[in-house]
């Protein structure tokens, strides 16, 4: 696999995530999400003003390409409670959500998925961001 791509995450975002994992490991019984927690590690993280406009953010919507299959799809990232794939909304913990998180706009992941296939994702436009917008949530 080829070297991972620099991410950028708002402090926000990365306390908030933080938060997240901490919940979800106390209350599934250990389960671990150690792929979000590794992207958490090497994260830049940077005040929400400062964030790059074509970086996705949580609660950004992001155009990407699996390079994989040639399928490209347009997804709001968003935290596991508001998740619905009906609407485009995908959660961070799902695999790809997590892959997206904090690329910029012509980045490249390869990530290995749960089944071990491997994909590589590469964003294509980041139409909305909420601090680009002026709403960090």
């Amino acid at each position: 696999m080829a070297e991972l791509p620099a991410i950028y995450l708002t402090q926000n975002d990365f306390d908030r995530l933080t938060d997240l994992l901490e919940a979800y490991a106390a209350g599934s019984g250990g389960r671990r999400f150690d792929k979000l927690e590794n992207e958490l590690s090497r994260a830049m993280i940077v005040p929400y003003e400062q964030i790059p406009n074509d970086v996705v953010t949580m609660n950004s919507r992001v155009v990407f390409e699996d390079e994989t299959t040639g399928e490209r799809r347009e997804v709001t990232l968003v935290y596991p409670a508001q998740a619905d794939i009906s609407s485009g909304k995908i959660s961070i913990l799902v695999p790809v959500g997590t892959a997206l998180l904090g690329l910029r706009v012509g980045q490249s992941i390869d990530w290995q998925l749960p089944s071990g296939q491997k994909h590589r994702y590469r964003v294509i436009g980041v139409p909305y961001q909420p601090e680009r917008a002026g709403k960090p949530e």
